[in-house]
C-alpha cells in the first residue's frame, strides 16, 4: 500500500469515527447483528477467543440444564417432606410451587424473615415477608434509610438451585404469619410455650436442601426420569468437538459426584458418531469431579484419581500430569493450573453460579469468565415487548430534569408537576416489574439495576442464556464491549458550548505569566546553581505509541502478537495540542 493510499484510508477511518461520535449512533451500531437475540453472547469486557487455550465447563445448569419448572417442583416436594419430618405442620403440603415468585439474587434477612431485592450499593428496592410486600413506611421501620449491609445475618441466593427453597421459606413464613394458632413477633413466631425464630426456619430449610442433595435422593430421582428433568441440546457435542479441533483444550470442573456426572454426561453426550459408539469422556481433555467450589479456587482439597469402573478413589494424592479419559476428584485451582500448563487469562470458564464459578475464578486466578443465565431469554423477551414502558420511564426522568433546570438555590419551592411525575414513574416501574414476575426482573427495578446485575457486570466477561451459544461464533471472534459512558459523558449535549474554564486554567495569560514568574523567582532564589555538562529533560514528551493494552490478553513472548510497537505509531502531534511548561 502506498503512502497516499494509507493517508486516504486513515482519513476515511477518521470520518467514520466522527459519524459515529454520538452516543445514540454508537448504541444503534452495537445492536446491528446477524445473530438472533436467543443465540447471542453479551459482552461486559472485551475478549479475544483466539487467545483462549483452555475452555472449562461446569456441569449443573451449564452443560446439564435442568428443565423448569419440573426440576424445581421435584426439589420443592422433597424439601417439604424433609421439613415436615422435622415437625413442621402437615398443612404445608397444600402449597403448590409457583415459578413466578422466586428470583435468583434475593437476599434473606435471617433476623426478620424478609426477602430483600437490593441494588448494587445495598439500597433496598423491594421487601417481601412471606407473600406480603411491605410498603415504604414498613420498610423504613425495619431498615432505616432503606439500606442494609451484607453481613452474617444475610444469605444471598446466588444459584438456580435456591429457587425452590426461596419459595418454601416464603410459604412457611406466610403460613406462620396468618394462621391464628401462631403469634408473630418481630423476629420469631410463638405457639404455646414454643418459639420458632426466622433464623431457625432458614436453618431447617437450608439443612433439608443439603440433605436431599447430599444423600443423593434428589439426584437418584432425576436419573430415574432423566428426560423429564434434563434438557438435551444436540449442539453440545458439536461445540466441544469444534473447540478441540481448533487446538484448544476442554475440561469439565463440577462439584457433583462421579456417579451423577457419569449419568448426566452419558445422557447428554454418548452416542453414535461415524458408526462408532462414543463415550462422553472423549469430549474432554481433563475431567474433575467433587471440586468443592468455591474452595477449589482457594486452598482446595487433595487431588485424587477415580477408577471409572467402580467410581471409588484410588489411594494417595495424585501428582502426575492430567491425562485424557481419566477422572480426577478434588484438587485446587493452583495445582490443576500447573498440571495442565495454564497461565490464567488463557482459560475461559463457563458456569452458572455467579459466586462459586464466576467471582472466585476471576478473583483468584484471573480466568476469563462466561456466565450462563438461563433466565436471560425470558428477560430479553419481556424487555423487548415492554420496551415502550422503559422508554416512558426515561422520558419521565428527562421531563423532571427539564422542569427543574431553571431553578437554583434562590428558589423557595419547585413545580407541583414533579410529584405527579414521580407517581407516574412508580406506576410505570411497577407495571414493568410485574411483566417479569411477582418480584420483577432479575437485573433491574425500573431504571435501577439489582445487586445481581452489578455482579454480572463486574465479574462476568461475557454472558448468555446457554453455553451452546458459543457455537454461533468463530474461534477468531473478538467480543468487543460496548463503550461505557459515565453520566458526565452521556448526559451533556456534545453540541452545547462549554462556557467555563477547566481546573488549572488562569483567567488571563498576563496573570498566568506574572504568577508563574513570582513563584519561580522565590523558588530559584533558594536553590544553589549547579553546572551540568549533560542536558536534562525537565518535562515529559507526548507518547507517540499506544500506551494502553486493556484489550490485549496475549502472552508478551508470543510470536503471534497482533501488533508491534512500530505498527501503532501515528501522527498525534497534528491531533493533540500539548504544551510542556516553560521556565
Amino acid at each position: 500500500m502506498t503512502d497516499d493510499q494509507t493517508d486516504s484510508e486513515m482519513k476515511r477511518s477518521d470520518a467514520t469515527r466522527e459519524s459515529l461520535s454520538s452516543d445514540a449512533e454508537l448504541r444503534k451500531r452495537s445492536m446491528r447483528t446477524k445473530r438472533e437475540p436467543g443465540h447471542r453472547i453479551f459482552v461486559n469486557r472485551s475478549l479475544q477467543l483466539d487467545r483462549i487455550k483452555f475452555y472449562g465447563f461446569d456441569m449443573d445448569y451449564t452443560l446439564a440444564l435442568y428443565k423448569s419448572p419440573e426440576f424445581e417442583e421435584l426439589t420443592f416436594q422433597l424439601v417439604t417432606d424433609e421439613v415436615i419430618g422435622l415437625g413442621y405442620p402437615e398443612e404445608i403440603r397444600q402449597f403448590i410451587y409457583d415459578r413466578t415468585f422466586p428470583l435468583r439474587g434475593l437476599w434473606y434477612d435471617k433476623l426478620y424473615g424478609n426477602f430483600l431485592k437490593v441494588d448494587a450499593y445495598g439500597n433496598i428496592l423491594t421487601v417481601v415477608h412471606g407473600f406480603r410486600f411491605l410498603n415504604g413506611h414498613e420498610v423504613r421501620e425495619i431498615y432505616p434509610n432503606k439500606y442494609i449491609v451484607g453481613d452474617d445475618r444475610i444469605y444471598v441466593h446466588y444459584t438456580l438451585f435456591n429457587l425452590p427453597e426461596i419459595y418454601l421459606m416464603a410459604c412457611l413464613i406466610d403460613y406462620f404469619s396468618t394462621v391464628a394458632t401462631y403469634v408473630e413477633a418481630r423476629t420469631a413466631v410463638q405457639f404455646g410455650g414454643n418459639i420458632l425464630t426466622f433464623r431457625a426456619i432458614f436453618n431447617d430449610v437450608r439443612n433439608s436442601v443439603e440433605r436431599i442433595h447430599g444423600k443423593g435422593k434428589l439426584k437418584e430421582m432425576v436419573c430415574q426420569n432423566i428426560e423429564k428433568y434434563i434438557h438435551k441440546d444436540e449442539q453440545l457435542p458439536v461445540l466441544l468437538d469444534r473447540i478441540r479441533s481448533h487446538n484448544a483444550k476442554t475440561f469439565l470442573l463440577t462439584n457433583s459426584e462421579y456417579w451423577y456426572t457419569e449419568k448426566l454426561m452419558t445422557y447428554l453426550l454418548n452416542g453414535i458418531q461415524n458408526n462408532v459408539q462414543r463415550d462422553w469422556k472423549s469430549y474432554f481433555d481433563f475431567i474433575i469431579v467433587d471440586a468443592q467450589k468455591p474452595l477449589f479456587f482457594a486452598e482446595g482439597t487433595t487431588l485424587r484419581i477415580i477408577d471409572p469402573q467402580t467410581g471409588s478413589m484410588k489411594l494417595g494424592s495424585y501428582a502426575g500430569q492430567l491425562q485424557q479419559n481419566e477422572v480426577y476428584s478434588g484438587g485446587s485451582c493452583e495445582v490443576v493450573s500447573k498440571l495442565i500448563g495454564s497461565m490464567g487469562k488463557d482459560v475461559l470458564y463457563v458456569g452458572d453460579h455467579i459466586f462459586g464459578d464466576i467471582i472466585k475464578s476471576k478473583k483468584q486466578k484471573a480466568w476469563r469468565t462466561m456466565l450462563v443465565v438461563p433466565e436471560l431469554n425470558h428477560e430479553l423477551k419481556v424487555f423487548h415487548e415492554k420496551r415502550d414502558l422503559f422508554n416512558t420511564l426515561e422520558s419521565l426522568d428527562t421531563t423532571i430534569s427539564e422542569l427543574l433546570r431553571s431553578f437554583d438555590m434562590t428558589s423557595s419551592h419547585g413545580p407541583d408537576a414533579v410529584n405527579r411525575i414521580k407517581q407516574k414513574i412508580q406506576q410505570c416501574t411497577h407495571e414493568l416489574d410485574m411483566n417479569f414476575g411477582l418480584l420483577g426482573s432479575l437485573f433491574r427495578t425500573g431504571s435501577r439495576q439489582t445487586h445481581f446485575a452489578s455482579q454480572v457486570t463486574r465479574f462476568a466477561d461475557i454472558y448468555a442464556s446457554t453455553a451452546v451459544n458459543l457455537v454461533y461464533y468463530p474461534f477468531f471472534y473478538f467480543f468487543r464491549a460496548v463503550p461505557q459512558l459515565m453520566p458526565h459523558e452521556s448526559t451533556v449535549d456534545p453540541e452545547e458550548p462549554m462556557h467555563f474554564k477547566s481546573w488549572g486554567e488562569e483567567p488571563t495569560q498576563a496573570d498566568s505569566v506574572e504568577r508563574r514568574r513570582s513563584t519561580l523567582d522565590q523558588v530559584y532564589a533558594t536553590i544553589p546553581r549547579l553546572n551540568h555538562s549533560l542536558s536534562m529533560q525537565v518535562s515529559p514528551d507526548l507518547p507517540l505509541y499506544v500506551t494502553h493494552d486493556h484489550d490485549a490478553d496475549e502472552d508478551p513472548d508470543d510470536e503471534k502478537s497482533l501488533f508491534n510497537d512500530q505498527d501503532l505509531v501515528f501522527d498525534l502531534r497534528s491531533k493533540i495540542t500539548y504544551n510542556p511548561p516553560k521556565k
